[in-house]
């Protein structure tokens, strides 16, 4: 094989194995494996590719149907590209070559190894990020996921006692966090039913929330809780009540399980996090904290060329909207196709930064004719101030950002 030759590699990930095949420029099958996932079949690929002219210089671009896993691990080298082709997307090319539907895993290898011979302009590569960057990635994604899981599983406990223990949400209602809070639970433990709940004495309660961790206010505490247990309430039948009690102490055994998940993913982003240059950008950004802040570099990566432009970003984001023309018809609306997880946290960063930055605040409200669009404006222009600062080693200047807002403060002044 010419060294002038161009090859293509596409793999078919599957969970223990994988289908490899290498086509040339003309489309011609050069070579086809069946892999396993270890080290042997990662030897057997990486032999494969040098066989044909794979080198640390001019590695053989591969397209696979994932960004994750061992496999894309050991072929993210500095240079070689790895392109995540989405399935659909593979589905779709797919039908260009036959119309009969037949699908294989050696066949979708090839497929892959196509779109990058036809379409690889179209198509783009994995970014190039640190491996802090990867890192901080891993653990705020994983935080990210614990807190939608402990919500989800304190709206399962609310539910649930709202069914038959509406006393507990009274006494838990002025704590925030409520179910989450170590009180909640070793008072749910003690008590799992109204009934033995109105029998707890003043030592046990304060016996309960000095268990939690409490400090402060306990006896008053204390004695709000058991007027609260002890007043006149709506009860279940007994065997119900009690099955239900039950039912909400294995329940609280998974919400307590997510609690200690998310509380210690936040404490390994709070140590991972500072540690990458661009975290004293980020942070310098109104209403950018260590965990949404974590959030955004997790989703936006450290690759400077990841984005021609802020504009690819906020589209990329789903902060920019999008226009539909045909005819005489046009309309404007938000991206569905996004990054799901960046939007969230630029929902939180737009909300967070109104109150943090009196030029977002002035922007939201001259751009207020509803409250999600105007939160997706100032995300969208607190996004691109933020891919200028990242580009040019720059910090967040709120007189740079919201010029306008800077000239009549000093007016009123």
């Amino acid at each position: 094989m010419e060294a002038t030759d161009l090859i293509y590699c596409g793999i078919d990930w599957v969970e223990r194995t994988h289908d490899v095949a290498l086509v040339d420029d003309s489309g011609q099958l050069l070579a086809k494996r069946h892999i396993t996932d270890d080290a042997v079949g990662y030897k057997i690929l990486l032999d494969l590719l040098a066989e044909y002219g794979d080198t640390e210089e001019n590695p053989i671009p591969v397209a696979i149907e994932t960004s994750r896993g061992l496999v894309v691990a050991v072929l993210r080298t500095d240079k070689r590209q790895v392109f995540a082709i989405n399935p659909m997307a593979a589905a779709r090319y797919r039908d260009r070559h036959s119309v009969s539907r037949k699908k294989s895993d050696p066949g979708d290898a090839l497929v892959l190894a196509n779109i990058l011979r036809t379409d690889v302009h179209a198509h783009r590569p994995l970014p190039q990020d640190s491996d802090l960057a990867r890192a901080v990635s891993v653990l705020a994604r994983a935080q990210q996921d614990a807190t939608w899981n402990r919500q989800q599983i304190s709206n399962q406990l609310r539910s649930l006692l709202r069914e038959y223990y509406p006393s507990a949400l009274a006494a838990f209602e002025p704590w925030k966090n409520g179910l989450c809070r170590r009180e909640a639970h070793e008072l749910l433990k003690t008590a799992p039913t109204p009934t033995r709940a109105a029998r707890l004495t003043r030592t046990q309660l304060q016996t309960a929330l000095k268990r939690a961790g409490r400090q402060r206010g306990i006896e008053a505490e204390a004695d709000r809780l058991r007027e609260i247990f002890r007043a006149d309430w709506a009860h279940q039948p007994s065997l119900v009540e009690d099955a239900l009690g039950k039912q909400m102490l294995a329940l609280l055994v998974q919400l307590e399980a997510a609690c200690t998940a998310a509380d210690n993913l936040a404490e390994a982003v709070e140590e991972t996090f500072p540690q990458h240059p661009d975290a004293e950008t980020i942070l310098s950004f109104p209403g950018l904290g260590i965990q949404l802040g974590a959030r955004v570099l997790a989703e936006t990566g450290d690759d400077r060329n990841r984005f021609a432009a802020a504009r690819g970003l906020k589209a990329y984001a789903g902060a920019s909207p999008i226009t539909r023309a045909s005819g005489k018809k046009s309309s404007v609306t938000r991206r569905w196709v996004k990054n799901d997880r960046l939007n969230h946290a630029g929902y939180l960063w737009a909300f967070s930064a109104v109150t943090a930055s009196p030029g977002a605040k002035a922007h939201y409200r001259r751009r207020r004719n509803g409250h999600a669009a105007a939160q997706r404006n100032l995300f969208n222009r607190m996004l691109g101030q933020l891919y200028h600062c990242l580009q040019h080693g720059q910090l967040f200047d709120e007189a740079i950002a919201f010029p306008a807002a800077a000239s009549a403060d000093v007016l009123v002044a």
